[in-house]
Parts: structure tokens; C-alpha cells; sequence
């Protein structure tokens, strides 16, 4: 089991350059878990492609799949915790959401997040690095 941030959601719906790397992470670890706030984070992303051209549509089919592939899959963390880590950060709460999920439940947090990656070495892990082990 894995915390998948947004963006590897997203880079398993959205085809492109990410997609070969999202599909090696299912592939090596097919239980993803997220917060209940990928949703938003991902509705924000598409609304990003709809406005660079892909249909309304396709958006909402993408959408509606990531729903369904995600509709068990969602923990919410502890609020005190998700605080905690933002008072020790410069990550957004949003942000901690992921991370504090990933030390709820003593599992690798997958994602592409940089700053992330920076201040919770011990908890994220690159896309990369994780289908690289």
C-alpha cells in the first residue's frame, strides 16, 4: 500500500510523458490511498486542461473514472497531525494531508512533489525512486 498524491492520479488519467511511470507504480503497488482532498486538487488539474483545450466531455469521464478506480481508497487524516507537520514545514496543509496519511497508516507517500520530497525524506519518495527500488 501507498499515499498516491494528486499527480500520480492525475499521471495514470492523463496521458502523457508521466503515464509509463504511474503505470509502473500501480504495476509494482496496485493499493493506492489518498486523502479525500485529491479530489478537489484533481477537478483543479483538469480544469487546467480544459482551458488548454481538452473537452469538457473527456474532463468529465476522466474524472469519473478516477472516482471510481478511487471510491474506497480515500482516509481522511487526523487534522492535529496534518497541523502538526505544516507548523514544522513550509508545505501547504494541503500538502501535509498526504504526508500525515502516509505516517498514519506506516506507508511510502508516492509522489512528484518537490518540496515534499524535501521535508519528509523519511516518509515521500519520487515516482522514480519508487519504481527504481
Amino acid at each position: 500500500m501507498i499515499v498516491a498524491d494528486t499527480n500520480l492520479i492525475l499521471y495514470l488519467h492523463v496521458t502523457g510523458d508521466q503515464t509509463p511511470l504511474a503505470l509502473e507504480v500501480l504495476r509494482k503497488d496496485p493499493y493506492w490511498i489518498s486523502p479525500p482532498l485529491w479530489q478537489s486538487e484533481f477537478r483543479n488539474a483538469l480544469a487546467g486542461y480544459i482551458r488548454r483545450g481538452m473537452t469538457l466531455t473527456k474532463a468529465q469521464e476522466i474524472m469519473a473514472d478516477a472516482l471510481l478506480i478511487m471510491a474506497k481508497r480515500q482516509v481522511a487524516p487526523q487534522s492535529s497531525r496534518v497541523l502538526d507537520l505544516v507548523s514544522r514545514s513550509t508545505c501547504t496543509a494541503y500538502d501535509c494531508e498526504f504526508v500525515a496519511l502516509a505516517e498514519q497508516l506506516n506507508v511510502p507517500l508516492v509522489t512528484a512533489d518537490g518540496p515534499l520530497l524535501k521535508s519528509f525524506p523519511n516518509l515521500a519518495i519520487s515516482i522514480h525512486n519508487f519504481v527504481a527500488r
